[in-house]
């Protein structure tokens, strides 16, 4: 993981969602973004807007090869943010689309108290973000690696969560999904093995049940209770650890929780 190299702005840290994107005087707003900013590690989710619901499915397996290409358009990425000046650099660790070697670098202009702009350093593109919360100063960030690979992580700003599973193996690099899946030659488990990487975003407290998952990139998860928490406690000393011990690497290299807020969150080791 990349050390940060400045401290970002106070105000970036929170939730936060894209109302626009014009590249060179297009402007379009095709995906809903919720963007997730701790004050180092963020996640960022992107759902077609015109996305299906597939309410009708329960896994991979109730889903056609046609809804199958239908989830390749999404997108999201997890990672630590660094600044330099007004550039921000997102270098991303857990990616839903393939890598394909362009760095992730904008240049932020802060509009009033609850927008910024992104601006592509080349001028390709500026995005419009507006502030959901402030996160009211309480952030967490909950880091699963296996053999030091990032297997799942949890951010959560204020009553805002978004959390993030890996895929078992890293896809190559490519142009897109779209592109891999055409070189599957429709071989169905290859397309579900590229797809079967979950980022999640919900609510903790005020959705209908706790930890709610409002949108993911598995649709079949929207409305359901975030389980990953469920293995999540507050041992006697006040540490974020998991109920069973095993062979994953644990860390909560971000924590500006009270004792109080943790264990409203998650529930004490008995």
């Amino acid at each position: 993981m990349p050390n940060a190299s400045a401290t970002l702005p106070p105000w970036f840290a929170g939730v936060w969602t894209r109302e626009w994107i014009d590249r060179r005087g297009t402007r379009s707003d095709l995906f809903d973004v919720s963007f997730l900013q701790t004050p180092t590690l963020f996640a960022d989710m992107r759902i077609p807007r015109d996305r299906p619901s597939f309410s009708h499915a329960t896994s991979f397996a109730d889903l056609s090869d046609t809804d199958l290409l239908a989830l390749a358009k999404q997108r999201g990425f997890t990672g630590i943010t660094t600044v330099a000046g007004d550039l921000a650099t997102w270098h991303h660790e857990i990616d839903f689309q393939p890598p394909d070697g362009t760095p992730d670098i904008g240049r932020l202009e802060r509009i009033g108290d609850v927008r910024m702009y992104e601006h592509a350093t080349d001028g390709s593109y500026t995005e419009s973000w507006r502030s959901l919360s402030d996160g009211s100063q309480s952030f967490v960030v909950i880091r699963v690696e296996h053999l030091s690979r990032l297997a799942r992580t949890l951010l959560v700003a204020g009553d805002h969560f978004l959390y993030v599973r890996n895929r078992p193996t890293d896809l190559p690099v490519a142009e897109s999904l779209d592109s891999l899946i055409a070189s599957a030659h429709g071989k169905r488990a290859t397309i579900i093995e590229y797809l079967d990487c979950e980022l999640s975003s919900g609510r903790v407290r005020s959705g209908a049940v706790p930890w709610e998952i409002e949108r993911s990139t598995l649709p079949w998860r929207e409305g359901k209770h975030l389980d990953f928490v469920d293995g999540v406690v507050v041992d006697d000393t006040g540490s974020i650890v998991p109920r069973a011990s095993g062979h994953d690497q644990w860390s909560v290299p971000v924590n500006t929780l009270t004792l109080a807020a943790r264990i409203a969150l998650f529930a004490p080791l008995r």
